[in-house]
């Protein structure tokens, strides 16, 4: 080991401190974010002092964690209850604060040897793993659910079938799935930071997978962007301004980037049944609401608001915007058609995520006697889901096109990007 690189890592020092402080500012920045869309959402009011347990239980969702809902309803009542959706606010948040945290003590680095990135990801892991235990363990509760009617509130009392709903984690699936998406974060924190240090064997393949991924990541972080943008002036001049705020610290990227999907052609397969809703836009529900599963892409939103064709525009904009950031951060010998087959696959991986992440399903039934439908307020079901493989292709198509025009769009500017193969051989000397 050469004296430099016992300087960098005497100068960026990433011990179990660093790691807690890292584990920590994230788990907090979510928490922060889940309390305050839950209180805007009116989750203050559940009972029984539910709320904290609620929260644990959005973190632990946010980063893929699993909530098993219970009901009970006395012995002549039987209930049925099930809940499957990611508040990717809350996960997005708390992404960009832990992949922060991750690669503030390995800035100013040319590279680093696969044992130190290996030992620094596994302090922060071990950290994650005991505090998403103390998480899934606190998120748990059961509370009564109101049936919306004093009558029927009495009539349940009396005969002893008054709902009860709860929740409790999955912990082992949690534990895993949890670890997984820390490892997906480190590992795209990698990939996106063009100042990260990596293993001098992985060098050569930053020229060609770092542009296309901080490609990506600008493009999703846009339409986040513009999500806020939009959800701000709709609550200033339609009014629910707290619904609205739900809405922006809960799911505006489970909005924002279905809009990005719809934009490319994809059709997605839902419905919506009884109180549960959408929250916005208002088009969506009324698409979606119905007895039969309701088909949602372009030409169906258009029946009901023509201005969903400007979703076409905007991801035209944005995904040649994309492209030309990836071209003017790519080597100049890498070649338009090169550019469009990197920017294809990363758009394709992308649109993979958005349709594994923005599966919705959510339901609820009260059933007395065998009796299952008891009116709207006591039966419902949220179901959204997208046709995977045909969003996939889609994207493919539309990032072949848009990352040749970008790669042409890009070729008066100049272009640092990665290192040639002269970069590679110097840092392979600095790690020997």
């Amino acid at each position: 080991m050469s004296p430099k690189t016992r300087s960098d890592q005497a100068i960026a020092p990433h011990g179990w401190v660093q790691a807690l402080l890292t584990v920590l500012s994230g788990l907090l920045a979510m928490g922060v974010t889940a309390a305050l869309g839950l209180w805007a959402a009116g989750a203050t009011d559940l009972p029984d002092g539910a709320f904290p347990r609620v929260v644990a239980a959005t973190v632990v969702t946010a980063v893929g964690g699993t909530i098993e809902l219970s009901g009970d309803a006395g012995g002549l009542a039987g209930t049925e209850a099930g809940l499957t959706v990611i508040p990717l606010s809350v996960t997005l948040v708390g992404a960009l604060v832990i992949a922060a945290g991750f690669l503030r003590p390995l800035r100013h680095r040319a590279v680093a040897r696969v044992g130190e990135l290996a030992g620094w990801a596994a302090r922060v892991a071990a950290l994650w793993l005991l505090a998403l235990l103390a998480l899934a363990f606190g998120a748990r509760q059961t509370f009564p659910l109101s049936v919306g009617d004093d009558t029927l509130s009495d009539l349940g009392d009396l005969f002893g079938v008054s709902p009860k709903v709860g929740f409790e984690t999955d912990v082992p699936q949690t534990l895993c799935l949890g670890l997984l998406w820390l490892a997906g974060v480190l590992v795209l924190a990698l990939l996106v930071s063009r100042g990260a240090p990596l293993p001098a064997r992985l060098l050569r393949f930053q020229a060609t997978v770092r542009p296309a991924a901080y490609a990506m990541v600008v493009l999703l972080l846009a339409y986040v962007v513009l999500g806020v943008v939009i959800g701000l002036v709709v609550a200033l001049t339609r009014g629910h301004a707290v619904e609205t705020l739900a809405v922006i610290l809960l799911g505006l990227p489970n909005l924002a980037w279905l809009a990005l999907t719809l934009g490319l052609g994809a059709t997605w397969k839902g419905r919506v049944e009884g109180p549960f809703g959408l929250p916005m836009p208002h088009v969506l529900d009324e698409v979606l609401r119905g007895s039969d599963t309701a088909t949602l892409n372009l030409r169906t939103l258009a029946e009901y608001d023509g201005r969903v064709w400007w979703l076409v525009a905007v991801d035209a904009v944005l995904l040649l915007t994309a492209a030309f950031v990836m071209a003017a951060r790519s080597p100049a010998g890498v070649r338009a058609w090169q550019h469009a087959l990197h920017l294809a696959v990363a758009l394709a991986l992308t649109v993979l995520m958005i349709c594994l992440l923005g599966r919705i399903s959510a339901h609820y039934g009260l059933s007395v006697l065998g009796i299952g439908d008891l009116g709207g307020d006591l039966n419902g079901e949220l179901l959204l889901k997208p046709e995977v493989w045909t969003a996939v292709g889609l994207a493919a198509l539309w990032g072949l096109v848009a990352g040749f025009l970008g790669a042409l769009l890009a070729r008066p500017v100049r272009r640092g990007g990665a290192t040639g193969p002269a970069g590679v051989d110097n840092a392979r000397d600095q790690d020997t």
